[in-house]
């Protein structure tokens, strides 16, 4: 996989950052609260970005901030700082006319894992969760905004865009994408069970963890699909394909 060219088509001059680099550069994606949990490796942030569907950005839209999810993709060797985020949506929706050149925040979580603590207080969630912050830029370069259309496709379903027509110009132009930088980042993450005081441990109360994970069912097909069409490869290895397990 290339790199991109820089928005005046240039070469980026920053490269794909080291699995070991810091994901906290600035005090904005700093973790101050359960600092026990933060992780500083970046490369587990791609892998979290390369498990979750549905990103949540949040943008200041008029006099109210809204948080809305999007479908997504990664490009660790894209154009901006770190690596880039897309996402995308219509070009009349509010929201993304109000993102383009603003600081948004963009947010992924997975699910792990429910924590049935011996107190109320110490009941928790076993997740990983991802918090990236930077200025939104509209994706305008035909190459690159197709790449990133493709690359969020892909996300979806691994495989499926090279199999599809081109896109319409119809359909370009009702499009946005939206790239984000992930130089700003931050990750948590928890796993196993609960934290207990000893007292209530020794009070006999049952605690634990229940482990969650994503599941896909078997492709359910379209009533219009042509006679005898048989499910696609790309699709049959998305709906096989297990959910990261995570202790």
């Amino acid at each position: 996989m290339g790199q991109f060219p820089s928005h005046d088509g240039a070469m980026p001059t920053t490269s794909t950052p080291s699995p070991a680099s810091p994901l906290q550069p600035t005090a904005r994606t700093e973790v101050r609260r359960g600092r026990n949990r933060a992780v500083a490796d970046r490369a587990a942030l791609l892998d979290l970005l390369a498990d979750g569907l549905v990103a949540h950005l949040g943008v200041q839209v008029g006099d109210h901030p809204v948080v809305l999810p999007a479908a997504y993709a990664v490009a660790p060797d894209g154009p901006d700082r770190d690596g880039t985020l897309y996402v995308h949506g219509s070009v009349a929706a509010r929201w993304l006319g109000a993102a383009t050149g603003a600081t948004v925040c963009v947010t992924v979580t997975e699910l792990d894992g429910l924590v049935a603590g011996r107190s109320a207080f110490h009941h928790s969630m076993n997740y990983r969760s991802a918090v990236v912050i930077g200025t939104a830029r509209a994706v305008t370069d035909p190459a690159e905004r197709g790449r990133a259309l493709d690359l969020i496709v892909d996300h979806m379903i691994p495989g499926r865009a090279a199999t599809l027509r081109p896109s319409t110009r119809k359909e370009l132009a009702a499009t946005a994408v939206l790239a984000v930088p992930l130089h700003e980042a931050s990750m948590k993450a928890r796993a196993g069970g609960p934290v207990d005081e000893p007292e209530d441990v020794a009070a006999g109360v049952w605690g634990g963890h229940v482990p969650v994970r994503r599941v896909a069912d078997a492709p359910v097909p379209a009533a219009d699909n042509a006679s005898g069409a048989t499910v696609p490869a790309d699709v049959e290895r998305r709906a096989a394909a297990p959910a990261a397990v995570v202790s």
